[in-house]
């Protein structure tokens, strides 16, 4: 049996996304197995796993949009960003109510330059910043363009929640800190519920524990294809002839396969290149020296 595909995990705060790797390779008995997207051990939620042929996709969901559901604790800063860090500085003085909290909170929305958090998972010079922060040392980091799309501000129990739409790279403990330094109090994240990575939603996913008691043929069914990662491309088919010389690395020039769907005319269109057989790479649109050609950016073929 082909065991290839995405599959949609919930993690549970208190578990590293490493470990729930681990419990699925045991699972599905298969060693290629990796995750888009780290979920720190306190956050919760969509964890993308790849599994098989689907792990060369990896790259390329890191691309997706993503929304969250956060609590903001003010009037505490940590060394973290949110509340698992050791305290910084408190503010003794009387925290802003909802309404203020708010209008903080929304007039994020839009273009932001971000800094990225020393607790992260992003690398400098091939090291996890986390890594660093843990023994002390702090590097300067450059700040990114990140662009939230809509933040909705709510209350529950004193607790204030931003529940965010945001693009690829926003870190969401730099904005509960960013809100709160906007309040001139301070705040720090006290948790964080992962809810959609591009089409991939909180309501599909499914616990290692669900796992554990499902038969194989169930969890075969739980794996969604790679080629939904591309969905939003414009699909061709290859004819079989082109289909052996593209699966050998050829360029395959657009005026051999004027019998598609789509117009194949400029440079730099992204497509999902299929054959008789089903889906086989992620392609691109470039020019050769015999005119416009389709190549493989990524295979997946067996």
């Amino acid at each position: 049996m082909d065991v290839s595909g995405i599959l949609i995990i919930n993690k549970p705060a208190g578990v590293s996304s490493h470990r729930i790797v681990n419990i699925v390779r045991r699972i599905y008995g298969i060693k290629t197995v990796g995750h888009a997207g780290t979920l720190d051990p306190m956050a919760t939620g969509v964890l993308p796993v790849l599994i098989g042929r689907a792990v060369k996709a990896c790259e390329y969901m890191q691309d997706h949009d993503k929304s969250y559901f956060a609590g903001v604790k003010l009037g505490v800063c940590t060394d973290s960003g949110d509340t698992t860090g050791t305290v910084i500085k408190e503010f003794d003085g009387e925290l802003p109510d909802f309404d203020a909290f708010s209008e903080a909170a929304n007039s994020f929305v839009g273009e932001n330059m971000q800094v990225p958090p020393m607790y992260s998972a992003l690398k400098v010079g091939g090291v996890k910043l986390v890594d660093l922060a843990r023994k002390g040392i702090e590097v300067e980091r450059k700040a990114r363009k990140v662009n939230i799309y809509s933040v909705l501000p709510s209350e529950k129990d004193g607790v204030f929640y931003i529940e965010v739409d945001c693009s690829k790279g926003t870190y969401i403990r730099t904005l509960c800190e960013d809100i709160g330094e906007k309040l001139g109090c301070g705040a720090c994240m006290c948790s964080l519920e992962r809810r959609r990575v591009g089409d991939y939603r909180i309501e599909n996913a499914h616990t290692t524990e669900e796992l554990e008691i499902m038969s194989p043929e169930a969890l075969s069914a739980l794996l969604i294809p790679v080629e939904t990662v591309f969905a939003e491309y414009p699909k061709i088919v290859l004819p079989e002839f082109y289909s052996k010389l593209f699966k050998n690395g050829c360029e395959i020039y657009c005026k051999k396969i004027k019998m598609q769907e789509i117009a194949l005319e400029s440079e730099g269109l992204l497509l999902r290149v299929y054959d008789k057989n089903g889906f086989i790479a992620f392609g691109e649109t470039a020019m050769f020296d015999k005119g416009l050609a389709v190549r493989a950016k990524k295979m997946f073929f067996n």
